[in-house]
């Protein structure tokens, strides 16, 4: 690396860890005042709350990379040319693609931390922090067992087959008991789906009822079952496919396939998460044309804003073609490598339109 291109990558790097930390104190903030509202229930205080914050950080630092690196980066090449210091490197004899071809090892850099981040980091601590949740709302989950997963809440022992990420479960079985521990039904349930309140639609439920010298059966199409489970509980055995490792997603689409469901959503969510730290890559390109906008042509303000909204378009275009691959039935590939792709394209156009002028 030339002695410009370690001074670019310096500036670009500490811009970008400024606006990392201020993006992940907002977002903290956001996440605490929500959080606050459950702070008082069951043993659900403030330092299991800050907890829960602390641990969702990593989650946000994955999402919010690649639009962090954008505006670091543009505020740095915004900065040196109000200072005309980019001006005294473009005389020097430095074009936008040697400008490019600079950065690039640092570009590569991001790309890795954004993998690490969304490989490593991330899952774990998301699951930790769903269980700080959960032990501290007075739930004991259990999901180590060939049986399935088993829950403890209040006088009843549930045992779950299958947690479904989009909140509905199957193979469930509810084991009551009295106050003395003992046994008084066992309910089988086809599937259910959470209908809010702490309320749960069960479906094709099967009753054994245990009385003093007696036991009784009963079939029932539909019933409605209370309980304090809900699915941010059980959230803490299945996490938003974002935020799952490539070999979950990997094996999860293979469960789907061979149990003959889609798997359009998942598969995405996999082309995704191999493709998404590369966006880093192409956040810098697209701020590079930036350097090459004089002061007087636009205040650095302006120009953070500009940022701004190109982040926001980017990931809004990122969620928006994951939605429409489900609904149009589009390649995965294709869903997922859409958005990079139109800005890669935004970002060549500028740096060969600035390097024509």
């Amino acid at each position: 690396m030339t002695t410009l291109g370690r001074y670019l990558s310096r500036q670009i790097l500490l811009a970008t860890a400024f606006v990392l930390v201020a993006f992940l104190g907002l977002f903290a903030f956001f996440d605490l005042i929500s959080e606050l509202g459950d702070v008082g229930k069951s043993r659900y205080g403030l330092v299991q709350a800050f907890a829960y914050v602390v641990l969702s950080i990593p989650g946000h630092v994955y999402e919010l990379f690649p639009i962090v690196v954008l505006i670091g980066t543009l505020y740095a090449f915004a900065d040196l040319a109000a200072k005309s210091e980019y001006t005294v490197m473009r005389t020097a004899g430095m074009s936008a693609g040697a400008a490019a071809k600079s950065l690039l090892p640092l570009g590569l850099a991001f790309v890795l931390a954004t993998a690490v981040v969304g490989e490593l980091i991330t899952p774990f601590a998301e699951r930790t922090a769903q269980a700080v949740r959960v032990g501290a709302m007075g739930a004991v989950v259990g999901q180590e067992l060939r049986s399935g997963v088993w829950v403890k809440s209040e006088s009843r022992f549930v045992n779950i087959g299958t947690v479904r990420p989009d909140a509905t479960v199957a193979a469930v079985r509810i084991f009551d008991f009295d106050e003395g521990f003992r046994l008084r039904s066992i309910s089988d349930a086809a599937e259910g789906r959470y209908d809010g309140a702490n309320v749960w639609r069960l479906k094709d439920v099967v009753s054994t009822v245990f009385g003093d010298k007696s036991v009784s059966v009963e079939r029932t199409p539909e019933i409605s079952w209370a309980s304090v489970l809900t699915p941010d509980l059980l959230s803490v055995l299945t996490i938003e496919p974002q935020k799952m490792t490539a070999w979950d997603l990997f094996q999860y689409t293979r469960h789907l396939s061979r149990n003959n469901q889609r798997t359009d959503r998942y598969e995405i969510a996999l082309w995704k998460k191999v493709l998404y730290p590369f966006a880093a890559l192409v956040m810098m390109a697209l701020a590079l044309p930036f350097a090459y906008v004089q002061a007087r042509q636009g205040a650095i303000g302006v120009k953070i804003f500009a940022g701004i909204m190109i982040g926001v378009v980017f990931h809004g275009l990122n969620s928006l073609a994951s939605h429409l691959g489900v609904l149009q039935g589009w390649p995965p590939l294709l869903s997922a490598v859409l958005p990079s792709a139109v800005f890669s394209v935004a970002a060549v156009a500028m740096l060969w339109w600035v390097e024509r002028r």
